[in-house]
């Protein structure tokens, strides 16, 4: 039976990598898939999904009043049978955009795999995530760290300067140049002005 998976996480913890690596792996087994990513999202180019290693493929792009449903049928009628959908920054979507992706399973049963971020960078949740949390099947945690060595479950936005924000818009576009992932202790201690927010993330080593 085909499911609904959310798989969520602060930044830069290899969302979009794992995503990549997802399709690849269909396609190795002969299976066609559909890479959707939300139009807002344009770093690396319009219906381009790109990994901050360098790995990238494209996507189709959608908007927050598309019936994804509606998108997957119609990328059906054109292209024939698809094995799988992967949606990109999955935050974004709207609650009626995660209502759709349920009826992709339930409706023609195709697995769907969501990547995005749970909270933004007032630690309150996106409508995507809120919804894909009430709603999925299966919820997977990709882990990244904190500068100070604990695992990073919240986002920091930050200005040119490298220092925190803690007002704006919930929405607004950025890498690491503006956005700093760390632990809930640290994140409460920059929003209380006890610390300042390195500007370079620590790497992980790359696994096999």
């Amino acid at each position: 039976m085909a499911k609904l998976y959310f798989y969520y996480s602060a930044m830069n913890a290899g969302k979009t990598t794992t995503l990549l690596q997802s399709a690849h792996n269909y396609h190795e087994r002969g299976m066609r898939t559909l890479i959707l990513t939300p139009k807002l999202d344009d770093r690396y180019g319009r219906g381009v999904v790109q990994s901050r290693i360098g790995l990238k493929a494209s996507g189709v792009i959608f908007e927050r009043d598309d019936d994804l449903l509606d998108l997957v049928r119609s990328d059906i009628a054109v292209h024939g049978p698809l094995h799988c959908v992967l949606t990109d920054e999955s935050q974004f979507m709207s609650k009626a955009q995660v209502w759709q992706l349920t009826e992709v399973v339930d409706q023609l049963n195709i697995p769907v795999l969501s990547y995005g971020l749970r909270t933004d960078f007032q630690g309150e949740l996106f409508e995507g995530s809120q919804y894909l949390l009430a709603w999925a099947d299966s919820f997977t945690e990709i882990k990244t760290i904190c500068h100070t060595g604990r695992k990073a479950t919240m986002v920091v936005r930050v200005d040119e300067h490298g220092r925190a924000l803690t007002q704006g818009a919930q929405v607004e576009i950025g890498g690491n140049d503006r956005y700093v992932s760390v632990s809930r202790a640290e994140f409460k201690r920059v929003f209380r002005g006890e610390a300042e927010i390195p500007l370079k993330q620590p790497e992980l080593p790359l696994s096999g």
